[in-house]
């Protein structure tokens, strides 16, 4: 008997998830001339000649699945010989190299539907992440393969905050959907800029955020917060915040508004520190530490 052809394919796929009420994970199921009974598989497909992966995926991405996607830095290699396997009605020796990135999609992505007629996929869809973990969703062994090998991206933010007091309030600003924990209210602050002296940072924080100049003080305590979670951009991560809370004050008569626009920030306002203290106020942890400190 005779060798048979050999055949080698170079592929790119994306491990795209997101957290609604649990985790889920982005999945084609494959057409029935490549799989009779129900299979699915990461959204991704074969490499043009001379086509670089991420334009290759990003094209498979939106012919699969109708959305516009982000390839993340990580990727993953895997090796599949199958020394027999038909391929278009002939049998060969086939090798699969399937090289699988981290992408995410927007939080505000409609949901997934295949534009390419006659492909290899005929539906996309979230599925639960509980549900290929238990077996109850048929997926092929590279879905597992990719699952176990991936982790949510990590991020490490340094931020610095002003406590600014006046009378029986204290300054706080409101997170808009840009942000994670949209609509709830925290201390004027953002991020530090690589290279840039935390008060600077702060001060160019709170003019953008309130229209205020603002003196910053000492430094009072350092606060962080560690959370998973989907972020606005619809990555998937997990986050570790960082926070310099700083004493600072205003003018008296200074009156604050919102000078940046399509940032993080759409309101400002004096808030009584009693209307936090009984909740009628939705504020972020990192506002009460604050309030505790003096």
């Amino acid at each position: 008997m005779g060798s048979l052809p050999r055949r080698q394919r170079v592929a790119a796929y994306a491990v795209i998830m997101r957290v609604t009420t649990e985790p889920e994970v982005l999945l084609c199921r494959l057409a029935p001339r490549v799989s009779r009974t129900e299979l699915w598989t990461l959204p991704g497909g074969g490499l043009d000649h001379g086509e670089d992966p991420r334009d290759a995926l990003l094209r498979e991405i939106v012919e699969e699945t109708g959305l516009d996607a982000t390839i993340g830095d990580t990727a993953h290699v895997y090796s599949a010989h199958l020394p027999r396997a038909s391929r278009d009605g002939v049998m060969t020796d086939f090798h699969a190299l399937r090289i699988v990135y981290d992408a995410w999609v927007p939080s505000d992505a409609p949901e997934p539907r295949v534009i390419e007629i006659g492909g290899s996929t005929v539906e996309a869809a979230w599925h639960p992440l509980s549900r290929v973990a238990d077996g109850s969703l048929p997926v092929v062994a590279m879905v597992g393969e990719a699952l176990a090998d991936h982790s949510p991206f990590q991020l490490q933010r340094i931020a610095a905050y002003a406590l600014v007091r006046r009378g029986s309030a204290v300054l706080l600003t409101r997170l808009s959907g840009r942000a994670h924990h949209t609509g709830s209210w925290t201390l004027p602050g953002g991020g530090v800029d690589h290279g840039e002296r935390p008060a600077d940072a702060l001060a160019r924080e709170v003019a953008e955020e309130c229209g205020v100049d603002c003196e910053v003080g000492p430094l009072l305590d350092v606060h962080d917060t560690h959370f998973s979670g989907t972020a606005p951009s619809g990555r998937v991560e997990d986050f570790h915040g960082v926070h310099l809370i700083f004493a600072a004050t205003v003018l008296a008569d200074a009156e604050a508004r919102v000078v940046e626009v399509g940032g993080t920030t759409d309101a400002v306002a004096w808030v009584e520190i009693a209307d936090i203290e009984s909740g009628a106020v939705r504020v972020l942890d990192l506002v009460r530490h604050a309030l505790e400190l003096s």
